[in-house]
């Protein structure tokens, strides 16, 4: 299989309709979505985020509960 990447600029109606285009092709084509900047450092697990609820939820509710 051969392998092209792409950058399509997303500003433009073409660019939106090239992308829409491509998308209806699940089979040939596989679109990924970088993270933004922003975001890029500071994501979690699912464990590392149900285990914080779990802490609120029983610190709020005086509870002992487990989620997993």
């Amino acid at each position: 299989m051969n392998i092209v990447n792409v950058q399509i600029n997303l500003d433009s109606p073409t660019g939106r309709r090239l992308l829409r285009e491509a998308e209806k092709h699940p089979k040939v084509v596989k679109v990924e979505y970088p993270l933004p900047e922003a975001i890029s450092g500071i994501t979690y697990t699912h464990e590392e985020v149900w285990s914080e609820i779990e802490t609120k939820f029983n610190e709020h509710y005086g509870t002992n509960y487990k989620f997993k």
